[in-house]
């Protein structure tokens, strides 16, 4: 007998008839507006988180104003489950699995074409080991965050590859504890959540386009541990609630009055990008960063200049946002550049042209024909000052 056959003939009246009878009072039941179980409850509470950041999309805070910016709240939102999902149902201290954070397809947070994110559920009563591998990678890194949205006690220790060694073929081990261990270590501080691991490349193509390149990384429980118990009831309502907690703490509004010191609030303008440690207070991000961000307003004929110079650091690009910190697309369009895609003087210093078409000069940013956005700038451990960037709006 066949394969298809045997499947052919469970669902004909063996396992789907009788997985039918079993599940049809409950479902009905449930159809009823009575959840039958605490997972059942817990499935209707992420409804509800959905429903009302639905319902927050048409208020003044969110400042939603075209079909577009409409169709990118709910698509943010949908990523921000989908990593909810992917990360924090089967999130479990005791035994945790790093996922990836973002890709082409799932954005937030601010992603970056140039990096990629490793995200892992932790927390202070366990000894963990990290192993890896650099990858070639032009900085690694590694961060513990103290909540599990940007808006809580923000970060609470980070190792870069600065401070940990690796081996010739750039192989590596780091132990998460609360006391410290020989080799290479990092503190596990009390309320730890979460460690995220971020790997930048600077290279002529962008290594979110390298869909071959492998970064190897792994992270494991080194206390004894007895064998996962299975699935039960209140095990899996408590996912469904760090998801539905993710997601309504990851899906927010950008509002000037709450923005970091080093967001513009004046369309296509920067302010002085500084050196400062106030990174440490936004959940995810990155301490050893400075950035600069502002909004672009162009209209169908307009390109914004920026001219600027690149300090010395680790790392430096810009990228190109919508209005919830997600790239554009940079599958099909050149929307960010870093220094080994730009087009730079002997002094170092560059002139970028962000517009909704070819200018026919160097260093061009792809708005997609949008007449608004965001740009972002990153400088990684610069070691020398950063000169402030001048902008200057043009016709085409």
């Amino acid at each position: 007998m066949r394969r298809r056959d045997v499947l052919k003939g469970a669902g004909a009246g063996g396992l789907a008839g009788l997985a039918g009878a079993l599940l049809a009072p409950r479902v009905a039941m449930s159809a009823e507006g009575r959840p039958d179980s605490e997972a059942a409850t817990a499935l209707d509470e992420l409804q509800q988180v959905l429903d009302r950041l639905e319902a927050d999309f048409a208020t003044p805070e969110f400042k939603l104003r075209t079909p577009q910016d409409f169709a990118e709240a709910r698509r943010v939102l949908l990523h921000a489950l989908l990593h909810g999902l992917e990360t924090w149902l089967e999130a479990d201290p005791a035994r945790p699995f790093f996922r990836s954070f973002i890709h082409q397809h799932k954005k937030l947070l601010g992603d970056n074409p140039d990096a990629r994110y490793f995200s892992a559920v932790i927390d202070d009563r366990h000894r963990y080991r990290i192993r890896g591998n650099l990858a070639g990678a032009t900085y690694t890194s590694f961060t513990i965050e103290l909540a599990p949205d940007p808006s809580g006690p923000g970060v609470g220790t980070t190792l870069n590859d600065t401070q940990f060694e690796a081996d010739a073929n750039g192989d590596y081990e780091i132990i998460l504890s609360r006391e410290k261990e020989p080799g290479n270590w990092m503190a596990l501080p009390a309320g730890a959540t979460s460690v995220t691991t971020r790997h930048y490349y600077e290279r002529k193509v962008s290594i979110n386009n390298e869909r071959l390149h492998q970064i190897p990384i792994d992270i494991e429980n080194l206390d004894q541990l007895p064998p996962r118990e299975p699935p039960d009831d209140e095990g899996i309502a408590a996912g469904i609630r760090r998801v539905a907690a993710f997601v309504q703490g990851n899906v927010v509004a950008v509002k000037a009055e709450t923005s970091p010191p080093w967001v513009s609030r004046v369309p296509n303008q920067f302010v002085p990008p500084v050196v400062d440690d106030s990174n440490r207070d936004v959940g995810y991000a990155a301490v050893d960063n400075v950035y600069a961000m502002a909004p672009f307003v162009l209209g169908p004929d307009q390109a914004l200049v920026i001219r600027g110079r690149f300090p010395k650091c680790r790392f430096a690009n810009v990228v190109l946002f919508n209005r919830f910190l997600q790239t554009l697309d940079y599958e099909t369009r050149t929307i960010s550049r870093n220094r080994a895609q730009t087009t730079r003087d002997a002094d170092g210093s560059f002139e970028m042209i962000v517009a909704h078409r070819d200018p026919g000069r160097p260093n061009w940013l792809d708005t997609e024909g949008r007449p608004y956005g965001i740009m972002f700038w990153r400088f990684q451990l610069p070691e020398e000052k950063i000169t402030p960037l001048q902008t200057e709006v043009i016709t085409l």
